[in-house]
């Protein structure tokens, strides 16, 4: 989902809204001539996401060159370089903030993700993430939810069929149709490559979903022996996810339950960015200020 143009339409918007009229700070009071170098440097360890939007980011003039150093989805130690780009020192100070803003959140995706990932190891289970995202980021957070290890869930509401509590209860006041009945007929007007999920909140849901046809039935909120419960109700015919008070220290004991899927939002709305800094080095065959004589006293 993170195409070239989806970076650059972040990305410019970013540098617009950062930048509006220019940078008249760098503009003022750096020579146009002057030239830096920006190394992107962990503060603490992670997993590194946005490569690609650094460069973007970085790039606000177009000789700027940027190196990467580390790759998506690797790990690296505080201290380590993990990025660095050389041009225009204007240029380079203009865009510094906007780069690290991106990356840093990219990257903190990452690192939680993979913490997330570690716990539920050997299991079997997936960690997805969900559309609790920030809106216009959707797709960078979702690529590094893949840089952690993770998966994702739907990207869009035009995406599947999820038919969660809301709906549900919607359908039951209005409908006119069974949950069962109701689940058949959206089935036989799908495509054979839609997906259809349900969300339920009570194990008694179960059988009637399934009824429906459905391809996944998500277990909301459930207790850790009412979702063991419920895998067995499934017995392979759907797929389970679970739902609902996920973080890392239940998160293990819920993959333990049997579920094939954990869904948790945590991973994008809550997430804290990761500690990295741009620390710019002056070339030093570039012009330098000219100090001022000394006044006869």
């Amino acid at each position: 989902m993170l195409t070239p143009q989806i970076i650059h339409t972040v990305v410019r918007a970013a540098l617009t809204e950062d930048a509006p009229w220019g940078d008249i700070t760098s503009e003022l009071l750096i020579p146009a001539e002057a030239r830096a170098t920006a190394n992107l440097v962990a503060r603490e360890p992670g997993v590194f996401s946005g490569g690609a939007v650094f460069e973007a980011a970085m790039s606000l003039d177009t000789s700027t060159v940027s190196t990467l150093h580390v790759a998506d989805g690797s790990t690296f130690a505080a201290g380590d370089i993990l990025a660095s780009a050389t041009g225009q020192a204007r240029a380079v100070l203009t865009s510094e903030r906007v780069a690290l803003n991106l990356v840093q959140r990219m990257s903190g995706i990452a690192t939680l993700t993979a913490q997330y990932v570690a716990l539920t190891a050997g299991t079997g289970t997936r960690i997805v993430d969900t559309r609790k995202t920030t809106p216009g980021l959707r797709a960078l957070e979702r690529h590094a939810v893949r840089n952690g290890g993770g998966h994702n869930h739907r990207f869009s509401l035009s995406d599947a069929v999820m038919a969660k509590d809301n709906h549900l209860a919607v359908l039951m006041a209005h409908g006119g149709l069974s949950l069962t009945e109701a689940l058949l007929k959206v089935r036989s007007q799908l495509s054979h490559t839609t997906h259809l999920e349900v969300e339920v909140d009570r194990l008694d849901q179960i059988e009637a979903v399934l009824a429906g046809g459905v391809d996944t039935i998500m277990l909301d909120n459930f207790t850790l022996d009412d979702l063991r419960t419920g895998v067995g109700l499934v017995n392979g015919r759907a797929i389970v996810e679970a739902s609902g008070n996920v973080n890392l220290g239940t998160v293990a004991a819920i993959a333990a339950t049997g579920v094939d899927v954990i869904s948790v939002g945590a991973l994008t709305h809550s997430v804290r960015a990761l500690d990295l800094g741009l620390d710019v080095v002056v070339d030093p065959s570039g012009p330098r200020l000219t100090p001022e004589p000394e006044l006869d006293r």
